[in-house]
């Protein structure tokens, strides 16, 4: 039978295309790196720049399938490289500048980037490990000429004098839709980071999600403060499903601090805002401490890690805002289930509502979830019963970049990790993690790893590191170390020890030194003992 239908290839580029011509009024509006001037660009007007970049990949000489990094903060700029770089049919490698040192060479290398986009806030970086890239062919640093780094690598370019240098015309090619398009490395949690290669199709598909009523539900209308990093997992689908909607975007910069946010939010009444709970925590403190309320304030995503139950009281009952809890993984887009309210719920009192609220939410079309038993039989949906989570859907990970064997089962399901309990509803929890990461912050830390390497220090017998919850951070890692006989280590000699390999932020918050780590019957530390034994633990200085 004759298609009746047209076919062409979807390419991401036709997103900020379509805003360019249909939305060209609407504003991408960011704080500066670099001052922390805010500046304001139309859709129109980041179209052509996104165009001349395209131009000035070009002349460099990258090719299709070709990984260029970016390790860049929420910027216009970042996401002008996101368009111009995968829709010419080169893979944006967005790179999260918080890894450790020996995870950016890996991922770095690993991928192959061709050339690296940067900050000029992270140029130190590049200064320390450019020799640990030997395929780097060159740098271009996300500013102007004034701000440019005093360096003498070669091949270091300056984002606006590539620009000022090219034609704002740009004719996007035709490629299969399932064509890489964008690379996110996990952080690495076990092991080296994996590669999660997304394509085009999957992000149109996943963004089309994302702009549900009852996902984020956003509109032309709206003004949206994009906290959730661009550097990692698509920034949720917002950075391609803004464009698409037309919907004015904020983006922060590096300041991140209770009073800045609150700037952006009442000087230009944001209506959405998307980040982790950390941010939320500095602006709901800001603001009880300035006594300002946030009246524009609608909705506010939080994801990454769990939101505490008074956060989403706060923001309600001070601010009239609804906070969504949102749930996903690297491996998934990152959007899997959203907290909304379900009209089942509104002949429930409002202490029952809230006990379906703080859950990770429901799934959105295009993901299905289940929970499994060890021996993978699907478990009941009964809100109690916990299991192994498992996903799939369109724009959920089948294969890890540059790895043969699927990350997949039989059946196509994806294992996250987490165990939880899903609920009559559809309601999805997470109650533990299967693997004991710590998660600060939004971003994961392996107490495998740090335990690994704390037991390579001389003086230490056993360590066992665990997640201890934190106000801000949500959790934060703790080290429980029994010394060798004979042996007295103090706390800032094994934190020194373990500096080496681990990220500033990922270090302990305090080292404690005990005779013995409980055992499970099996041999291993009993994590849940530990957590259960010092959930009221505090720091000493």
């Amino acid at each position: 039978m004759r298609m009746s239908m047209q076919n062409t290839p979807f390419n991401l580029a036709s997103c900020i295309e379509f805003a360019g011509k249909y939305h060209s009024q609407q504003k991408v509006i960011t704080r500066r790196v670099e001052d922390d001037k805010i500046v304001e660009h139309s859709y129109h007007d980041i179209l052509l720049r996104v165009r001349q970049f395209a131009n000035a990949l070009k002349k460099l000489g990258v090719k299709h399938g070709e990984c260029i990094g970016t390790i860049g903060l929420n910027t216009h700029r970042h996401l002008e490289a996101w368009y111009a770089i995968s829709g010419q049919g080169a893979i944006c490698h967005t790179i999260n500048p918080r890894l450790a040192h020996h995870q950016l060479e890996y991922i770095i290398n690993h991928a192959d980037d061709q050339y690296i986009l940067i900050d000029p806030i992270f140029w130190p970086l590049i200064e320390g490990l450019h020799k640990l890239f030997p395929n780097v062919k060159g740098y271009i640093v996300l500013t102007e000429e004034a701000f440019m780094p005093k360096t003498a690598l070669p091949n270091v370019h300056c984002y606006e004098t590539l620009l000022a240098a090219e034609s704002a015309e740009f004719v996007w090619p035709e490629f299969d839709e399932n064509s890489g398009s964008s690379l996110c490395y996990t952080s690495g949690t076990t092991g080296n980071p994996k590669g999660v290669l997304y394509t085009h199709k999957s992000n149109l598909i996943h963004s089309y999600a994302c702009g549900l009523a009852d996902v984020f539900g956003m509109t032309s209308a709206d003004t949206v403060l994009v906290v959730v990093p661009l550097f990692h997992a698509n920034s949720w689908g917002i950075s391609y499903l803004g464009p698409i909607i037309g919907a004015t975007i904020i983006f922060p910069g590096k300041r991140m601090d209770g009073e800045a946010i609150f700037e952006l939010v009442d000087n230009y009444e944001v209506s959405l805002a998307a980040g982790v709970p950390t941010v939320w925590t500095a602006l709901l403190e800001y603001a009880d401490t300035h006594n300002k309320k946030m009246t524009s304030l609608r909705d506010v995503v939080v994801g990454g890690s769990a939101a505490p139950p008074s956060m989403l009281k706060a923001f309600k009952a001070k601010h009239d805002a609804d906070l969504l809890h949102a749930w996903g993984m690297t491996e998934m887009s990152p959007l899997g289930t959203i907290n909304r309210a379900v009209p089942q719920l509104k002949n429930m009192s409002e202490e029952e509502q809230f006990r379906y609220r703080i859950k990770q939410g429901r799934p959105v079309f295009g993901v299905d979830i289940k929970i499994t038993d060890e021996d993978g039989k699907e478990l009941p949906r009964d809100g109690k019963t916990v299991g192994h989570l498992l996903v799939k859907g369109n724009w959920v990970v089948h294969t890890y970049y540059g790895d043969d064997k699927p990350a997949v089962n039989a059946e196509g399901w994806f294992d996250t990790g987490d165990m939880a309990t899903i609920d009559e509803f559809g309601y999805m929890e997470i109650v533990d993690r299967a693997k004991d990461l710590i998660k600060s912050g939004g971003e994961w830390i392996s107490s495998v790893d740090m335990e690994n390497k704390a037991m390579g220090h001389p003086d230490v017998s056993l360590a066992a590191a665990i997640g201890i919850p934190d106000e801000k951070w949500s959790e934060r890692p703790l080290l429980v170390v029994v010394p060798k006989a004979g042996k007295t280590p103090d706390k800032q000699s094994i934190i020194d020890y373990l500096s080496s390999e681990f990220a500033k932020w990922q270090l302990p918050d305090d080292v404690v030194f005990v005779d013995e780590i409980p055992m499970t019957a099996t041999g291993k530390f009993s994590k849940l003992t530990l957590r259960q034994q010092f959930s009221n633990h505090k720091i000493e200085d």
